[in-house]
């Protein structure tokens, strides 16, 4: 008899918490008065181009280039640069465009889009191009290395879940072509 009270007692509390969680509204006043909404900051220009100079220095001091590697890392660090300048200029037209009337003809915004995403597409040949060399150069070590620290190359909508633990493949070779049949014999 005790142990069905006890497990409808527990059932009731998850219920009962569940449920007075669900109603909590967001954005709604505390017990103090003050809007529990959160501001979410908004990066300037600046922070953008710091935060991708420290991105860059990191992925450069953990790849611990030798001499003969560090020939192949200003063009690679140029490429990035670019990538970022690009950004940049992206986000401040936004901002500049911000305060005009937005246009609302679909041709036009997909023309829009159409435009950055070739620049864009551009730019990242530029860097893949750039890059290359210094890839392969890269030890193994360094080429996991760089996979990590260059996280920031990546979409985050495409980014990896999996890790080595539950059967997913080392990081380097994430990046790696696939081996061909030629390449198996």
């Amino acid at each position: 008899m005790l142990k069905p009270m006890v497990a409808v007692t527990a059932v009731l509390a998850i219920a009962g918490s569940s449920i007075a969680y669900a109603q909590q509204r967001r954005g709604g006043p505390d017990s103090d008065g003050s809007s529990r909404f959160q501001w979410h900051y908004r990066l300037s220009v600046d922070d953008i181009k710091a935060f991708a100079d420290a991105r860059i220095a990191a992925l450069k001091a953990g790849l611990q280039l030798t001499p003969d590697q560090d020939k192949n890392w200003p063009p690679f660090e140029q490429a990035l640069r670019e990538l970022t300048k690009l950004r940049v200029d992206r986000i401040q037209a936004r901002h500049a465009n911000g305060q005009q009337q937005p246009q609302t003809d679909p041709i036009d915004r997909l023309q829009r889009r159409a435009d950055a995403m070739s620049k864009f597409g551009v730019a990242l040949k530029h860097v893949t191009d750039a890059g290359a060399p210094l890839y392969q150069s890269l030890s193994d070590a360094q080429k996991n290395r760089f996979a990590m620290l260059a996280r920031f190359l990546r979409s985050p909508h495409h980014m990896p879940r999996g890790t080595e633990a539950n059967g997913a493949k080392p990081m380097a070779a994430r990046f790696q072509e696939p081996a061909t049949a030629n390449d198996r014999a």
